[in-house]
């Protein structure tokens, strides 16, 4: 099952993020230990006064293309799990999204 779901305005993507992860990048998606699926990201900024979630934030919007307005945190804010809200059109970003994660599925 996709970590991501589709919605009029776009899509929601369930993520686990590494701060400090030395690098900026999507690692693929992971089944977690309660059997839900996350796209794993890392982010080389650091989890303190929300520089990682800016940086997540980024990274998603340059991955998708879209604008860094059309990516937002829905909840997790303060957690490595995350779920983002992106806007545009749902079957591109689904698509996208499937193509950033296909080679490095755990």
């Amino acid at each position: 099952m996709d970590p991501w779901r589709y919605s009029s305005e776009g899509i929601s993507v369930a993520l686990r993020v590494t701060p400090r992860g030395g690098r900026d990048d999507i690692d693929g998606v992971e089944t977690l230990a309660n059997g839900r699926t996350v796209v794993k990201v890392r982010v080389r900024a650091i989890a303190d006064g929300g520089e990682a979630n800016r940086a997540v934030a980024e990274l998603m919007a340059r991955a998708l293309g879209v604008p860094k307005a059309k990516v937002r945190i829905l909840s997790g804010a303060t957690s490595r799990l995350k779920q983002i809200a992106v806007d545009g059109d749902p079957a591109k970003l689904g698509e996208a999204l499937r193509k950033l994660t296909a080679i490095k599925k755990d």
